[in-house]
């Protein structure tokens, strides 16, 4: 092996911050982690779920609060569980409240400051306050403070102490879109700074303007990653089901029928006057319907997809990942 090639592995190793190898967790008969395997280095990485998919039990393992029933869990080359040393470069937003109501957000982070040993705790307080956009209501007390300005809180909290790897589950709830906007700009400018940061979130758009990859994780298992926009296009052009609305729908599921664009075609019944179609791909559907519609003289009232939740789009994805074998 050449020094060069030498050289580049270890750079890579020493990139990695945040390893999975191997893990699962249970809790009795519930299976919360199945066989996860990560290495993440420098960057923003996208946790994409939806709830209840095993999004926060990973980070609690990554943040120590729980340990692995099996596998291997490193941040920063320690075992978050077994070494408090990790926490001098760690920064968390767990799930839940998290702040005290009867303090300000000030005397909150700067305590956290005090913890992690910052040398000089209010200066340090005063700048991650402003980062987040608290500076005019630093002074006040957090129980008066909306959801959206306690997460910020929380935000402030994690990076007081200037570290490496951040975990942030769900950090965005409960901000109003202005906040939202900027909390993103403030995570891709830690990315792009050579932090490794993990974020959690069930909302693709969200993720997709902060991270470069994106990691989905669908009851317990992780069943895809890569480029926000592979995941989008994975999650996107799927098969579907599509109820048409209007007038001479039949005819034009007809003509999707004909073209191969569907594979079924079926009438609603309990009064509803819709048509129901099967479409394997559905951006292709969606290409076909108003050119066909303007051929056949069907005039829509309604094209929606029919049981278009999280839940149906990550199973897609299951069934995705098992006929690829992994």
């Amino acid at each position: 092996m050449s020094a060069q090639v030498q050289d580049v592995q270890q750079a890579r190793v020493r990139d990695v911050q945040v390893e999975l190898t191997g893990v699962s967790k249970w809790f009795g008969d519930t299976v919360a982690l199945s066989d996860v395997t990560v290495r993440l280095g420098a960057g923003v990485t996208g946790l994409l779920g939806h709830n209840g998919a095993g999004k926060s039990t990973a980070l609690a393992l990554l943040a120590g609060a729980t340990r692995p029933s099996q596998g291997v869990v490193r941040v920063a080359g320690l075992d978050p569980h077994a070494d408090p040393a990790v926490h001098r470069v760690l920064g968390i937003v767990a799930d839940g409240e998290g702040t005290w109501a009867h303090a300000s957000a000030r005397t909150q982070v700067e305590f956290l400051a005090r913890q992690r040993g910052v040398r000089s705790p209010g200066r340090a307080a005063a700048e991650v306050l402003a980062a987040v956009g608290l500076t005019d209501a630093a002074d006040r007390r957090v129980g008066g403070f909306s959801k959206g300005m306690r997460q910020r809180v929380k935000l402030a909290q994690a990076l007081v102490h200037d570290p490496q790897v951040l975990l942030l589950d769900e950090p965005l709830n409960g901000l109003d879109p202005a906040q939202r906007r900027a909390d993103v700009d403030l995570l891709a400018r830690l990315g792009e700074q050579g932090r490794t940061v993990l974020v959690s979130s069930h909302v693709l758009a969200e993720v997709e303007r902060m991270a470069e990859r994106v990691l989905v994780v669908v009851n317990g298992r992780l069943v895809a990653e890569g480029e926000p926009t592979a995941i989008r296009e994975l999650l996107v052009d799927r098969p579907r089901t599509v109820r048409l609305e209007g007038g001479r729908v039949l005819e034009l599921a007809g003509a999707l029928l004909a073209e191969g664009l569907v594979v079924s075609v079926r009438r609603e019944g309990a009064g509803r006057t819709g048509v129901l179609v099967e479409a394997p791909r559905a951006v292709a559907l969606a290409e076909a319907v108003p050119r066909l519609a303007q051929r056949t003289g069907a005039t829509l009232r309604r094209v929606e997809g029919v049981g278009e939740d999280l839940e149906s789009t990550f199973a897609h994805l299951v069934r995705a990942a098992r006929g690829a074998g992994r």
